[in-house]
C-alpha cells in the first residue's frame, strides 16, 4: 500500500491552476477539498485527480485554524460574521456550527491572516462554491496531502448483485423454417415457451439513485458508548436501569451499585471501571466487552452504530480517512481513496484510552495496520455495504465523538483544535 503522507506538491500554491472540468465529474459528493497549512493552498480532487487548486489564507497566530477531517454543513451566498464586526463572508461554506468556514475574502496574503477561517480569493470562492454542494468532505492539515488509492479487505465494498437467472437446462424441440423452400427446409432449434417453468426471481436490495452518501467513523469506545451497553445488559439481568441513554442517570448509578454489591466489585477505577464491564458481560453471557465502536450517519444525523473490536489497544491507531468515489453494484467493488493526517494525543487522552505506543500510527503504512486491527460484527458491515454509495467516507481515530460533531453534522474529527469557536 502506498504511504498517504506525501509532501512537495508545488502545483498547490497557484491560484485556480485549471478551470475545473466540472461537468467531466462524476459526482460532486466525490470531490474532496484539502488545505495545507504550511503551503497556504487549498485543492479539490475527485478521486486522487486534482480539479482545481487556489492560494488560501488561514489563521494567523492565536487564531489558528483548526486541523482535522470536515465536511460542508450550510452554504450561504452571502453571510456576515457574528463576531467581527459583521464583516461580510460571501460564497461562505460553513465547516463547524462554532464558526470556522471557507469564504471569499478581499485580503489573502501568502501567509495566515484570517481569524480561523479559510480565506479564498473572490473569483476562486465564486467558483468553488458552484462546484459543491453539503456534505462535501474538507480536509484541513498542516502538510499538503494527496488522496491515494487504497485496496483492503477491512473496506466496505458494495453487495453485488446476483447474475441474471439463464434458461439453462431448457429442452428444445426441432422446427421448420418455413420461409425456405421446401427442399432447403432446415431443422432449427426453437425454445418450447409453452413448456418452460419459468424460475423465480430473487428480489436484490439495491439503494435509491439519490440515497445519500454514509459517514462511518470507527474508533475507541467512549464512556457513553460503555454506558449505553452497561444499561441495556444490567436490565437484561434485572438491575433495572430504565431506557439505555449512555446517560449516568440516578436510577443507572442505583443499579450499578446494586450489581456491584451483589457480584463482590470493588469500587476503584472510577464508576464505569474495566473490572465492572467485564464483570457485567460475564454476568450476561456476552463475553469479553468490546474496546471500540463503529458509528454511521446519513443526512447529518445518526443511523446506527455496534461494536468494535481494536487489536493491539495499547497502540495507537493514528487518524486515516477514506473516501468511496466510484460504486460499482454488478460487480460488487468501490474504489477507495486514503490520507492519513497527524495526530496530536495528548497525555491525558493517551492515558483514559491505556496507549503506550504511537510507532505503528506513525509508520509509512499507518492506515493499513490501523485497518488490519479492526474487527466489526458481519450484520453491521452487511447493513453498511448494502447503503454504500459514492461520496460514502470512513473515518478511523482514537479520540472518538468530539463535541464539534452533533445536530446536523458528520462525524467531525479534530486533530488540532487551533480557533474553534471564533468567526473570522
Amino acid at each position: 500500500m502506498k504511504p498517504f503522507f506525501l509532501l512537495g506538491l508545488a502545483l498547490l500554491s497557484a491560484t485556480a491552476l485549471s478551470q475545473p472540468s466540472f461537468a467531466a465529474a462524476s459526482d460532486a459528493r466525490t470531490l474532496q477539498i484539502v488545505v495545507s497549512k504550511d503551503r497556504q493552498s487549498l485543492a479539490v480532487y475527485d478521486g486522487d485527480q486534482v480539479v482545481a487548486t487556489s492560494k488560501v489564507s488561514t489563521g494567523k497566530r492565536g487564531h489558528t485554524t483548526p486541523s482535522g477531517i470536515f465536511s460542508i454543513l450550510e452554504k450561504k451566498v452571502y453571510h456576515e460574521s457574528n463576531l467581527y464586526s459583521a464583516s461580510p463572508m460571501p460564497f461562505m461554506q460553513r465547516l463547524t456550527w462554532s464558526g470556522i468556514a471557507l469564504h471569499e475574502s478581499n485580503s489573502v496574503p501568502n501567509y495566515p491572516a484570517s481569524h480561523g477561517c479559510v480565506r479564498m480569493p473572490k473569483a476562486f470562492a465564486k467558483m468553488l462554491y458552484q462546484m459543491t454542494e453539503r456534505g462535501v468532505h474538507v480536509v484541513i492539515a498542516n502538510q499538503p496531502l494527496v488522496p491515494q488509492p487504497v485496496e483492503n479487505a477491512m473496506l466496505f465494498q458494495p453487495q453485488a448483485a446476483p447474475p441474471p437467472a439463464l434458461f439453462s437446462g431448457i429442452e428444445l424441440r426441432p422446427s421448420t423454417a418455413s420461409f425456405l423452400p421446401q427442399a432447403q427446409s432446415l431443422q432449427v432449434a426453437t425454445n418450447d415457451v409453452t413448456s418452460i417453468k419459468l424460475p423465480q426471481a430473487t428480489a436484490v436490495a439495491a439503494p435509491p439513485i439519490d440515497l445519500a452518501p454514509l459517514s462511518i467513523l470507527i474508533t475507541r469506545r467512549g464512556l457513553r458508548e460503555n454506558v449505553r451497553d452497561l444499561q441495556g445488559l444490567l436490565n437484561d439481568i434485572g438491575f433495572i436501569t430504565g431506557t439505555p441513554d449512555g446517560m449516568l442517570g440516578p436510577s443507572t448509578v442505583q443499579a450499578i451499585e446494586d450489581f456491584r454489591k451483589a457480584h463482590n466489585i470493588k469500587a476503584t477505577g472510577g464508576l464505569v471501571s474495566p473490572a465492572l464491564m467485564k464483570a457485567v458481560y460475564a454476568a450476561a453471557g456476552k463475553g469479553e466487552p468490546p474496546n471500540g465502536a463503529i458509528m454511521v450517519r446519513q443526512n447529518f444525523k445518526p443511523l446506527f452504530e455496534g461494536p468494535a473490536i481494536i487489536a493491539e489497544p495499547q497502540e495507537a491507531l493514528g487518524v486515516h480517512f477514506f473516501t468511496a468515489n466510484a460504486i460499482d453494484r454488478i460487480s460488487g467493488k468501490a474504489d477507495w481513496f486514503g490520507m492519513t493526517l497527524e495526530e496530536d494525543l495528548s497525555s491525558k487522552m493517551k492515558k483514559r484510552y491505556g496507549i503506550t505506543s504511537e510507532e505503528q500510527s506513525q509508520s509509512l503504512d499507518a492506515a493499513g495496520q490501523a485497518l488490519g486491527r479492526i474487527t466489526i460484527p458481519d450484520d453491521i458491515r452487511h447493513r453498511i455495504e448494502d447503503l454504500l454509495t459514492s461520496g460514502s467516507s470512513l473515518t478511523i481515530s482514537d479520540t472518538g465523538v468530539g463535541p464539534e460533531t452533533g445536530n446536523e453534522t458528520d462525524f467531525i474529527t479534530i486533530t488540532n483544535s487551533g480557533a474553534l469557536g471564533k468567526k473570522g
